[in-house]
């Protein structure tokens, strides 16, 4: 409404009610009554009120004339656009990965179903030789990442009567160093750390069981460098042992790693050092081994129940990886230090070598070796991929007066992998025993075996 307009109105409702009232002299000759007068203001109110109609009504219309180039150019100009939530993206590594927002959950697992015959030395009937099977492993659990450069992994094996866990921790990873915390593997060696998935045999070397190597809860940090490899921790004992309020024990382990590369090939050199104090916990202590496969109770390889207080270990590691050849071998010491007896020391080691008939590579990553990558898989109308692998094992129980046996291995695998998760393992040898812990015939200790296994195997 103009300013012009309202002053008409205002004038023309002031001029009636002004026109209304009588005028001085009309007064003084013509009386006006009470209800002439209450009448007067009564039409005065009622157009006071139309008025008031007209200007709310006038105003109204001002406004929604002013306010309709505003809204044309709101109308012309888009919205901003609401912020982008982060995408929920999933990929598959071995099994669906799902990530989002620096935060990534992936279920893992593996199940190994394995069969095996051991044949009975003269003189031994024992009900663990001749055929027997078993589920090796049947692993369930979780693994993925959180904001900030966290981690975490969970497997439980559900082969035990009670479930166990495997791997239970929390790490933390900036540039090339990770830091852990939880339980997970120490530093042992190149065929402990090599996952039972990617193992070249159903079992690794005797030494690694009958040494104790075993997942422990402990921190640890390790340096990933180009071509070197840095490795230390301090642990205590595994998950499944501490509820029992005696146990005392603790160890360091060390581990150093040269793994260059020099003309198409993978080298890898590393040592190892591990000291572990036995706490409350090692008096009746044994070491011993089964004959190369795990679905048989029986020990041929087995010290007597040892006070130990302590031990110290170090062990060597050489391997290669040249097109579709590899080599490895180990070798580890252990000085048991026996409460009032000489300290003895155990030693095994071993030697392989093996071939991809069909033309890959063996695997290796950080430190141990890493899954074979099936070239042809069947699903594809290829042959999946065929591994030969030749090792000769060697492990001695006996030292300073203690005999637990000494056994000597002539080993051969053959794995086939129809794709990258699945595969079916083929093994068998010859063990050679000498001063054996089970007696033979008229008391003999030096005797041989036969081993025939096989394993199926999925893993994600």
């Amino acid at each position: 409404m103009t300013t012009r307009h309202a002053a008409l109105v205002f004038t023309g409702a002031f001029t009636g009610l002004f026109a209304g009232l009588p005028t001085a002299a009309a007064a003084q000759t013509e009386p006006v009554t009470l209800e002439q007068a209450v009448a007067k203001l009564a039409a005065l109110q009622a157009q006071l009120e139309a008025v008031q109609a007209e200007v709310a009504a006038l105003r109204a219309q001002a406004a929604a004339k002013d306010a309709a180039p505003a809204q044309q150019q709101a109308a012309a100009t888009p919205a901003p656009p609401a912020p982008a939530a982060d995408p929920v993206k999933v990929s598959w590594k071995g099994a669906p990965e799902v990530s989002s927002g620096g935060w990534s959950f992936k279920p893992r697992g593996r199940l190994q179903l394995d069969a095996a015959r051991v044949s009975r030395p003269a003189g031994i009937a024992d009900d663990g030789l001749g055929f027997s099977n078993e589920p090796r492993r049947a692993y369930l659990g979780v693994q993925g990442t959180m904001p900030g450069g966290f981690g975490y992994r969970v497997d439980v094996d559900f082969v035990p009567a009670s479930p166990e866990f495997q791997e239970a921790y929390i790490d933390y990873t900036r540039g090339r160093t990770t830091l852990t915390v939880g339980q997970h593997n120490g530093f042992q060696g190149l065929e402990e750390l090599t996952s039972d998935v990617n193992t070249s045999f159903l079992e690794r070397a005797a030494f690694t069981d009958a040494f104790g190597f075993e997942r422990r809860l402990g921190i640890s940090a390790q340096y990933r460098g180009k071509a070197v490899l840095l490795q230390g921790g301090v642990f205590t004992d595994n998950i499944a042992d501490l509820s029992d309020d005696a146990n005392d024990s603790y160890g360091v382990d060390g581990r150093i790693v040269f793994s260059p590369k020099t003309g198409g090939a993978q080298l890898h050199a590393g040592a190892s050092a591990h000291y572990r104090d036995a706490g409350s916990t090692g008096g009746g202590t044994r070491y011993r081994q089964r004959p190369q496969v795990h679905t048989t109770d029986v020990r041929f390889l087995a010290t007597p129940a040892l006070p130990v207080t302590a031990e110290t270990s170090y062990g060597l590691e050489l391997a290669a990886i040249a097109g579709p050849f590899h080599a490895a071998a180990e070798a580890h010491w252990l000085n048991v230090s026996v409460a009032g007896a000489p300290n003895p020391t155990f030693f095994g080691g071993y030697i392989e070598g093996g071939w991809m008939l069909t033309g890959e590579s063996r695997g290796y990553k950080d430190g141990a070796f890493d899954r074979i990558k099936v070239g042809r898989p069947v699903p594809d109308g290829g042959i999946g991929a065929f591994a030969l692998s030749l090792r000769y094992d060697y492990l001695d129980l006996g030292d300073a007066g203690i005999v637990g046996g000494r056994q000597q291995g002539y080993l051969a695998a053959l794995i086939w992998k129809p794709t990258d998760y699945v595969l079916f393992a083929l093994n068998g040898g010859r063990l050679v025993f000498d001063d054996a812990a089970i007696a033979g015939t008229g008391g003999d200790r030096d005797y041989s075996a036969t081993i025939v296994g096989v394993r199926s195997q999925i893993d994600f």
